[in-house]
């Protein structure tokens, strides 16, 4: 998105905030085809057949957007963060189900690499990485954060240093030591 575009969001944010149901109406045109990039990038390599579609992403993650009460949007990474992380949980949840009624529980090692994919074979890596992310979360929220809005909501680092009020040399400092972590956690 363009800055111009960005400012457009922002305000319609702001207004959505402070109970402008017009300014939802406005947004959701303007932030869909992100949201339906996000969840299509998610999902691209997923294998044919697979049940979970881009657009029932979107969908899942729009009712939860549209059911938070009380939020303040900051911005359009703001806006972007908080789906990222709902899509996050959307998809863990999802893979959960699938696992448990499929196979049953059970630990499996795993390779945390950027372009995890999520499909049925892959979801017990998912799992892995939720788990993961959960600990680190417990460690350091920031960098927790920083994996989730630059795997999970695709953000780059200046997005994602915008979202978390942070310098761009923070992020990428982080971000490395995050993929260390991660790479050690999961092996």
């Amino acid at each position: 998105m363009g800055g111009m575009q960005d400012s457009g969001v922002t305000r319609l944010l702001h207004q959505w905030s402070a109970g402008d149901r017009a300014a939802l109406d406005e947004l959701i045109p303007l932030v869909h085809a992100e949201l339906h990039r996000l969840a299509r990038a998610y999902l691209s390599r997923e294998r044919p057949g697979q049940t979970l579609q881009p657009t029932a992403l979107v969908n899942e993650a729009y009712l939860k957007l549209v059911g938070e009460r009380g939020m303040q949007w900051r911005s359009r990474a703001h806006f972007i963060a908080v789906a990222a992380q709902l899509m996050r949980f959307i998809l863990v949840d999802h893979c959960r189900n699938k696992r448990y009624a499929k196979r049953g529980g059970g630990a499996v090692r795993v390779t945390f690499h950027e372009d995890l994919e999520v499909s049925d074979g892959r979801g017990a890596e998912m799992l892995a990485l939720d788990a993961a992310l959960t600990k680190l979360a417990a460690q350091d929220l920031r960098k927790s954060r920083i994996a989730e809005l630059r795997w999970f909501g695709g953000l780059s680092v200046q997005e994602t240093a915008e979202a978390l009020s942070v310098s761009v040399a923070t992020v990428m400092r982080d971000w490395r030591i995050t993929k260390a972590w991660l790479q050690r956690e999961l092996s």
